[in-house]
């Protein structure tokens, strides 16, 4: 049986009549299928929207109003660690699998970006790209993009590959952009940026999501920088999410409604719809049909929307500390699934369990390293600007499994075996051994005669001795 489970984290307010225990808990693992009910909870935590992120092994928040990160250890079931920063952390985001080690993802209110390996401790630091704070961060499918959401309304595309490089391009040749600069900037929206989102294809025609304060949502071709379709909403958008085959978007409003933005609604040609230049040059305005709304969330803002795996029932996070469930299909209010009492600002879906075959990575991040604060700017200082990757950069995970070994190629011999080998071939190991035992065999006989004869008397031992140079031997009797 498939079971489907999210996790929630909530922000600290001041309440009076508020319980002690309801206000230290502030992560929640929470079943959502097939029984849904509270699975475990962590403490000391209050968070912003955008600042959560989770992988296989750990949870990872962002302090609200601080420059502290919390890291809490699933398997343990405890906080690990608290890693300071400089600055204060706005957002961030989980880079790589989620089963292994990856790299996190920060945004601060200075408008840098800190990346933070979390199996090497390496951390990079940008300088400032943004005017204002980093307001919501995305990792495209393949990990080899990201894009940075600011209040200053601007979104920038950054090269992952290029940040995490510990090559540098040179100074003197103009074709190649600066290695902590942003791939381009996408400047259509007119006020804040509140969410933005990728679609899950990992070819060339996917496409990126933003919602901004002006009432405005954007589709991007981000390998371009082109505008596809605009959307004008009727409310602010506080966060977007989008359905697992890329269908239609979903936006949360303040007075607690849903929009949805049917991609194929309007769709009149066998073009898609993002690529028709018809559809592309004039804005769509949603028809109230498509908001839902219900009696049961009494106007309280939308912090966070997630869909279920597949895509047929939407989860939202609300102000008031209760978590909802609508039903895609009939587009209206289904039940209310949860009650934290505190402000809601996240939720993410994990992937569902109880697969036959269940994916798996060869590698796994057993404890978060902490950050090398003389790596904070790049680490210029440290591989002097060369390819070469530093002696003093360490990889620590535990394999999850026993490495698989490839078969020889024809042709090979043991020499050839034994020196692409990650260890001493286990016949080769045999072969020793044997022949070390066969050599101390001979030495083990020839001791053993010695004390038998010592042990026989010195007449024994007269009728060994020999007969010296220059003698002769004289038989009995004389003569």
């Amino acid at each position: 049986m498939l079971t489907e489970s999210f996790i929630a984290s909530t922000r600290s307010v001041e309440r009076k009549a508020q319980a002690t225990t309801a206000k230290d808990l502030g992560i929640h693992l929470h079943e959502f299928q097939p029984i849904p009910s509270l699975r475990s909870s962590f403490k000391k935590s209050s968070t912003q929207p955008n600042c959560l992120a989770v992988n296989t092994t750990h949870v990872f928040t962002a302090q609200a109003d601080k420059s502290v990160i919390h890291v809490y250890s699933r398997g343990r079931g405890n906080q690990e660690a608290v890693v300071p920063f400089q600055e204060k952390i706005t957002c961030l985001v989980l880079a790589g699998p989620y089963h292994g080690a990856g790299t996190l993802v920060l945004g601060t209110e200075g408008g840098r970006l800190i990346l933070l390996e979390l199996a090497t401790g390496r951390q990079i630091t940008t300088p400032q790209s943004h005017l204002q704070p980093v307001t919501c961060l995305a990792v495209d499918p393949t990990s080899n993009f990201l894009v940075s959401g600011s209040a200053d309304s601007n979104i920038h595309l950054w090269s992952l590959p290029s940040l995490l490089s510990f090559s540098q391009p040179a100074h003197n040749d103009p074709s190649q952009p600066r290695q902590y600069s942003p791939l381009r900037t996408l400047s259509d929206h007119r006020a804040a940026i509140t969410a933005v989102i990728f679609g899950h294809s990992a070819s060339k025609a996917n496409f990126a999501i933003s919602a901004a304060n002006d009432k405005t949502c954007l589709i991007w071709d981000y390998f371009t920088g082109t505008v596809l379709h605009t959307y004008l909403l009727s409310f602010n958008p506080l966060c977007l999410t989008l359905d697992p085959a890329d269908r239609a978007a979903y936006a949360g409003y303040e007075d607690g409604s849903i929009q949805i933005l049917d991609f194929y609604k309007q769709q009149s040609s066998l073009v898609h719809p993002h690529y028709d230049a018809d559809y592309q040059s004039t804005p769509t305005q949603p028809p109230d049909s498509d908001r839902w709304s219900s009696s049961e969330i009494a106007s309280s803002p939308v912090h966070c929307l997630q869909l279920n795996y597949d895509g047929t029932i939407l989860l939202t996070s609300h102000e008031n500390g209760k978590v909802h469930t609508w039903n895609i299909a009939k587009g209206k209010y289904n039940n209310q699934l949860a009650d934290l009492t505190l402000p809601v600002t996240n939720l993410v879906m994990l992937p569902p369990t109880g697969f036959p075959v269940q994916n798996s990575a060869p590698v796994k991040l057993q404890n978060v390293v902490k950050p090398r604060y003389e790596n904070s700017w790049g680490g210029a200082a440290v591989n002097n600007g060369t390819s070469a990757v530093p002696i003093t950069h360490t990889y620590t995970v535990q394999f999850t499994s026993t490495i698989p070994l490839p078969d020889p190629p024809a042709g090979y011999s043991d020499f050839d075996e034994a020196l692409t080998h990650p260890s001493f071939p286990q016949h080769m190991l045999d072969e020793g051994i044997a022949e070390l035992e066969s050599l101390a065999k001979p030495h083990t006989e020839h001791c053993a005669e010695i004390g038998t004869r010592k042990r026989a008397g010195s007449s024994a031992l007269g009728h060994c001795r020999g007969v010296g140079v220059g003698e002769r031997e004289v038989p009995e009797g004389g003569g």
